[in-house]
């Protein structure tokens, strides 16, 4: 079994997809399109721009994100949640906390914590909230 995050954009998803390929070194592995879709949006789907994203997948490391633009209304938001990175080192953690950071929020500033040589909350540019994160030598890895 997985648990994979889905994101919906709410018309930003293109450039969502972009900054997460350049900040993160993500990989989108699908993109469709609404046009793409040969069967006619469902009931209670209003009109939405053909071209904008109906399904995306992109990988972040190991770990697959799906994302959408859903239904275009302008007003994503992102509540009640984090996306947790693990970095490979210090270096790693502050070069994507930075990235992420523009055009974003710090919710708490990236630095050492009694639980990791280096932690910190940012939520990106989207409002997405992300916990970038750095095991401890030798401790256990954060879930």
């Amino acid at each position: 079994m997985q648990v994979q995050p889905y994101l919906f954009f709410d018309g930003r998803c293109d450039e969502a997809l972009a900054f997460y390929t350049k900040a993160l070194g993500a990989k989108v592995e699908m993109l469709m399109r609404f046009k793409d879709n040969p069967e006619p949006p469902g009931e209670g789907c209003g009109p939405v721009p053909p071209d904008k994203v109906m399904h995306a997948c992109f990988k972040v490391g190991d770990a697959s994100v799906m994302a959408s633009d859903g239904r275009c209304a302008g007003k994503p938001s992102f509540q009640g949640f984090s996306l947790s990175l693990t970095a490979r080192d210090m270096g790693e953690a502050e070069r994507l906390f930075q990235a992420l950071a523009q055009g974003g929020q710090v919710q708490m500033p990236f630095a050492k914590t009694f639980f990791s040589p280096g932690f910190g909350m940012v939520a990106d540019r989207f409002g997405v909230s992300w916990m970038v994160y750095v095991a401890p030598e030798g401790g256990a890895k954060h879930a």
